[in-house]
């Protein structure tokens, strides 16, 4: 087996204490962006010495001076192993038993005469007590993030990084959870570059080590007037045969896009039809991994049983679903939809290819007196059950429907903003998709002037908590008693709707139908602001609150106003007038302990496919952030 030295002259080492003892050390091989020549090339690479069971296994396919297309794994011999990223350089496993293990992978090199490379692995049945994942190519400035899994013996604070090879990187933060994961940017490379890292950790007795390696591609300088002015993931059209193959990645998701598409080159769904099939949306669908085309089609076929998302997908031009994409949302440059894998995988071998940085606006409106939690409950239970990252688990697809549900219900509504029903044929195809969107009258403004919200203070302090900006003297002062005066008499469904009309008209259309389709409902609290390490919800005092409040009589017209006109085949009147009143949550108590308020469940409930009422393991921070409004560029 090849694996990767240290080098013993160039090697530089550098040490970040980061949280709670975890120590990491970052090492940098080498000063230049070119690989490991100790690697040799023109080969198929495993960087690990020793090969054990329940330990990460990467193959690389490292060609630096070469283009390589056509790229095709296969296992042939060993216990079945599933390779969700067939077509890359680098695939990954964890074998659960010893054994031979046998891949073959065929390529092009420079576009020239298909070539074949076999690798035989052999796997000790010893298991290993620490597993790091996921190996993957990215291209240079691309985001990474690898975490480790540590069996229960071992001592956490005795865990260690070391980068051994590559350009240095710097490991901007740990997951906020402790869970043991990094994350840092891929360095800008001339060719392909491995970085490979050794990560170690002690039981007391035995010290273990994994290696896990990332390959850098190089990309092209990003232009300035570019519309992703980020290095954005390697994607490809789910349907291969795709009408709109040839359209699709760079009208939606590239680096190279500086203009926004025509109509022409890329227009709504509802071209297809008023009835879209299932075809009809996946022959729009771009991904990273193969997987997430495959469960957003099963959503589709299994869990659209009111058509509501075929209804409103008609407002939109393409779906992109990508490992880097964090959080989801709607983009009218593109007319594209953006949704985020977490609400896809349902193997955690699906879930290692997801990166999983922290949410940027983790710590807005932190040097607030409140906070403002919200859940989607079911039962007195949450609608959604979390797990661990720490753990292996392999969940139900139903588990994951209510979150995606309200997740495509808000952002779908921002596309039927854009593109109302009533403007679907009126644009000329020739006419860019960003100036089709935006000579629209916007129906938010309307219900904004129609039946404004009335708190211009609670306007203020969603642009700290949302968009990042500083809170003066006066803000910083408020009490929840003071947010309860301003935000209850007023007809907000949630602190997030005060953060522009288009979210205040999405949010009203998302949580009527939660509760109208799924019997799902909504809670909203003001409470204290924690400080410290160790949050819990359990430390989220509720000052006031309530479950359901798009049943509050103020409300129930805004509703009427966004539903009608998002999805006019929805009877939205009905639903509002069935609608019950809202449950207050308990003041003084704490938010887990508000979870249980509602009467006995109604028998008349949607029932998924075998659904099972599992406890949630409660977030260390209820304060989550789903949504996000892409700013629309300017040209």
């Amino acid at each position: 087996m090849t694996y990767l030295k240290q080098h013993s002259a160039k090697l530089t080492i550098y040490c970040f204490i980061l949280i709670a003892g975890l120590s990491l050390t970052a090492c940098n091989g080498n000063s230049g962006a070119s690989s490991d020549t100790s690697v040799g090339i023109n080969t198929i690479i495993v960087i690990d010495t020793n090969l054990l069971t329940d330990q990460s296994i990467e193959l690389i396919l490292f060609y630096p001076d070469d283009h390589l297309s056509d790229i095709n794994w296969q296992q042939t011999a060993g216990e079945q192993v599933n390779i969700l990223a067939t077509n890359t350089k680098v695939i990954s496993f964890t074998p659960s038993q010893s054994g031979s293990y046998s891949f073959t992978v065929n390529f092009s090199v420079n576009n020239g005469v298909p070539q074949t490379l076999t690798k035989t692995l052999i796997i000790e049945s010893i298991n290993n007590k620490i597993a790091t994942r996921l190996a993957h190519t990215v291209l240079n400035g691309n985001k990474v993030s690898l975490r480790t899994s540590l069996n229960a013996s071992i001592i956490t604070d005795t865990l260690q990084w070391q980068q051994i090879s590559g350009p240095q990187v710097s490991f901007s933060e740990t997951d906020t959870q402790g869970h043991l994961a990094v994350f840092f940017d891929a360095p800008i490379v001339e060719k392909d570059t491995l970085l490979n890292f050794k990560v170690s950790a002690s039981d007391g007795g035995t010290t273990y080590i994994d290696h896990v390696a990332i390959l850098v591609e190089p990309a092209p300088v990003i232009s300035s007037n570019a519309y992703f002015d980020t290095q954005v993931a390697k994607v490809f059209p789910y349907n291969s045969s795709s009408p709109y193959k040839d359209e699709l990645v760079n009208c939606v998701y590239s680096n190279t896009l500086s203009s926004s598409c025509t109509l022409a080159n890329l227009p709504l769904l509802a071209s297809e039809g008023n009835e879209l099939t299932v075809d009809d949306i996946m022959n729009r669908v771009i991904v990273s991994h193969a997987w997430m085309g495959d469960r957003f089609k099963a959503f589709l076929i299994n869990y659209d049983n009111h058509e509501d998302f075929k209804r409103l997908l008609r407002a939109t031009t393409a779906i992109v679903i990508s490992y880097d994409i964090r959080p989801s949302f709607y983009w009218a440059a593109t007319g594209a939809i953006y949704l985020d894998a977490e609400n896809f995988w349902i193997t955690p071998q699906e879930r290692d290819t997801i990166n999983e940085a922290p949410d940027y606006r983790a710590n807005f409106g932190n040097e607030l007196q409140f906070a403002m939690p919200w859940r989607y409950v079911k039962n007195n239970a949450y609608a959604t059950p979390s797990f661990s990252k720490a753990q292996r688990i392999t969940r139900n697809s139903d588990d994951s429907f209510y979150r995606l549900a309200s997740l495509l219900y808000h952002e779908l509504a921002h596309a039927n903003d854009f593109f109302p029903s009533s403007e679907w044929f009126m644009h000329n195809e020739q006419t860019r998709i960003l100036d089709a969107a935006t000579s629209t009258d916007f129906e938010s403004d309307q219900l904004s002037v129609a039946l404004p919200l009335q708190s211009q203070i609670m306007r203020d302090l969603a642009q700290v908590s949302f968009a990042g900006e500083k809170a003066n003297t006066t803000q910083k002062s408020y009490q929840t008693s003071d947010i309860k005066t301003f935000f209850s008499p007023d007809s907000a469904t949630d602190y997030y709707a005060y953060s522009s009309f288009r979210e205040d008209y999405a949010m009203l259309f998302e949580e009527l139908m939660m509760q109208s389709r799924f019997q799902v409902f909504r809670d909203v609290a003001i409470t204290n602001q924690p400080v410290g390490s160790n949050i819990s919800s359990q430390d989220y005092i509720v000052s006031w609150g309530q479950r359901g409040r798009i049943g509050e009589t103020l409300i129930k017209p805004r509703a009427a106003f966004s539903a009608t006109r998002v999805l006019p085949e929805f009877d939205s009147n009905s639903a509002l007038a069935t609608l019950p009143a809202p449950i207050a949550l308990i003041e003084g108590k704490d938010w887990l302990e508000n979870l249980t308020i509602s009467p006995s469940p109604s028998v008349n409930r949607r029932k998924l496919s075998n659904t099972k009422i599992r406890a949630p393991q409660e977030q260390l921070n209820p304060v989550s952030y789903q949504y996000y409004q892409k700013p629309l560029p300017t040209h």
